[in-house]
This record gives C-alpha cells, sequence and structure tokens, in this order.
C-alpha cells in the first residue's frame, strides 16, 4: 500500500532524509519510531503530497505521489502533527467542511457524518465548538476527519502526543479498530509505549537514516542474540550480585535494590551453570529468567548500532 523508494529531503546543505526506502504492506499497523527531528515528519509530509522530494519517489495505493497527487490525497487520511486553528466552527461542521473537501455526495454527508463522530465516540459532542474542546478530543475528531471518505490508508503524525494517559489508551484502542476495518495505517511517535502493543511492523528512524525496519516479531528477534536476563534476590544482593560481576559472559549488569539485569554472551548450557551457582543458600535467589525486550530495548540497542 505505501512503497518509498530512495526518499531523501535537503534544505540547503542540511539533510533531513537521507535514501529512505520502505515498504509496508496492506493491513499493516506500522510504527514510524524516532526522536524529536529525526526526518518522521518530513517523510510523511512527502507521504501527504504536502512536500517536494530533492530525490527519491513512493507510491500510495498504487498512485504516484509525485505524479499523481490528487489520487493519493484520496486514497488517505492524513493527521498532522498540529490540529490548526477553526475559529467559530462546531463539530459538526468541521467534519462536513472537510467532507466536502474529499467531495463526498450531499446525499451521503450527513449519514457518514453521524457514522465518525459514533465510532469515535464524539456524537455528545456534535454541536459543540471545535475550539473549546480539550486537547484529547480534538485529537479524535482529527483523526475523525481522516475518515469520512473512508480512505483505504491513514497517515498519522504523533497522533497521541499531548495527551494524557487515559486519553492514549483510547487512541491505542481507536488503531486497533480502525485496524480490524480493513486500514493500512502509518503512525508516527517519539514516545514508544504508545507503539509497543498495536503495531505489526515498526522503523526506526534517526538522523534522517532509516536504521531498522520489518514485523515486529522478527525485530524482536533479531536482538534476542543479545541475551538479557533477569534476577532478583530475597533480602541484600551483594553476594549474588558479586557472583555475577565475576562470570566473564555477564555484560552490562545494572542492580537496582534487589534485582538485577544484565545481558549474557553464553549459550545454555552456559546459563543453567549460572543458575547453579546463583542457587546457593546463601546467595538468596527468588528468580532467574529472560526478560523480554521492550521497544526502547531495540531502539537503543539500534541506535548504538548493536543491531543492525
Amino acid at each position: 500500500m505505501i512503497d518509498i523508494k530512495n526518499f531523501g529531503k535537503a534544505y540547503g546543505d542540511f539533510i533531513a532524509v537521507e535514501n529512505l526506502s520502505l515498504k509496508i504492506e496492506k493491513g499493516e499497523l506500522f510504527g514510524f519510531i524516532g526522536p524529536n527531528g529525526a526526518g518522521k515528519s518530513t517523510t510523511i509530509r512527502f507521504l501527504a503530497t504536502l512536500l517536494r522530494a530533492t530525490h527519491g519517489t513512493a507510491t500510495v495505493n498504487g498512485h504516484s505521489v509525485v505524479e499523481d497527487p490528487i489520487a493519493v490525497r484520496r486514497s488517505i487520511g492524513y493527521m498532522p502533527d498540529m490540529f490548526g486553528v477553526y475559529d467559530g466552527m462546531r463539530v459538526w461542521e468541521f467534519l462536513d467542511f472537510f467532507s466536502v473537501a474529499y467531495e463526498v455526495p450531499r446525499a451521503n454527508r450527513k449519514a457518514i457524518i453521524g457514522d465518525v463522530l459514533e465510532l469515535l465516540d464524539l456524537t455528545h459532542k456534535r454541536d459543540d465548538y471545535v475550539n473549546g474542546l480539550s486537547r484529547g478530543m480534538k485529537q479524535r475528531l482529527c483523526l475523525a476527519k481522516t475518515l469520512v471518505h473512508d480512505p483505504p490508508v491513514l497517515i498519522l503524525d504523533e497522533p497521541a502526543s499531548g495527551l494524557d494517559p487515559r486519553a492514549r489508551l483510547e487512541v491505542k484502542a481507536l488503531l486497533k479498530e480502525l485496524r480490524s476495518m480493513g486500514k493500512t495505517i502509518l503512525i508516527s511517535s517519539h514516545i514508544l509505549t504508545e507503539l509497543a502493543d498495536v503495531c505489526t511492523s515498526i522503523g526506526i528512524i534517526e538522523r534522517g537514516k532509516l536504521l531498522l525496519h520489518g514485523p515486529i516479531d522478527k525485530v524482536y528477534r533479531k536482538i534476542q542474540s543479545n541475551k538479557q536476563l533477569e534476577v532478583r534476590f530475597a533480602t541484600a544482593p551483594e553476594a549474588g550480585v558479586s557472583l555475577l560481576r565475576s562470570d566473564p559472559l555477564v555484560k552490562n549488569l545494572q542492580a537496582v535494590g534487589r534485582r538485577a539485569v544484565f545481558e549474557y554472551h553464553g549459550d545454555d548450557a552456559a546459563a543453567q551453570r549460572l543458575l547453579r551457582s546463583l542457587m546457593a543458600p546463601e546467595i538468596g535467589l527468588v528468580s532467574f529468567a529472560d526478560k523480554e525486550p521492550t521497544l526502547e530495548d531495540v531502539f537503543m540497542m539500534v541506535t548504538k548500532g548493536l543491531v543492525t
């Protein structure tokens, strides 16, 4: 559904994005991960036909971003990272405005607006003024306007930025529901916890370069070669931590309170031997287990060059 080839954008001597190639298949929920200024919004604006590339091209839903931007706009629902200003406009008028812009037939607009308001749980706000809405409600409304023309592709730039924890959970639930409706979704974020349990695939970008991308389960398996273990002790951990520090296969040990996390560069047989040593009565071991990787782990290992 989205295919980017050798996209690059430069502003004079500053290179915002460098030779980015990426393919997102139909039905995926793709998480575009990177710190502020990494090049996420630049790439998204290019896909939304709002930015000309210095070089490279892309297709969305089979249409060229460069050669057929009108067809691309009909195929996408684009949510920018800023809401904009809509003085004196009510919620239903806001959605009606975008329905007209997307050439939704007049006879269908009322029903479509009602359906979208219900999907986003905004029906009770139908007649409220847009500028009087909370930040969370504005984000919902901005997401609602991307759906009025029923596009197959959604491109969402930081949709949960600035929201409280409850509102972020609600946005994640909405994303899962939209994917279940058959939408292909690209969502950018610098807050990794927003994406951890909703994405089917991810891409990590930093300083304009795409460092790693692919299905999230394959990415997790890739970093599992650097096995992380977590141990907990019943009381004082000094003896256990001392034993761990003496093992040459233990790297990057971090001990906090009665818990220690470390990389283990040995095989399963070596891990068994370490476990037997830690089970000595004077150590007071409570648990010994693999530490499941998180998106934070993936990001840190990729950006440090430990995984490619």
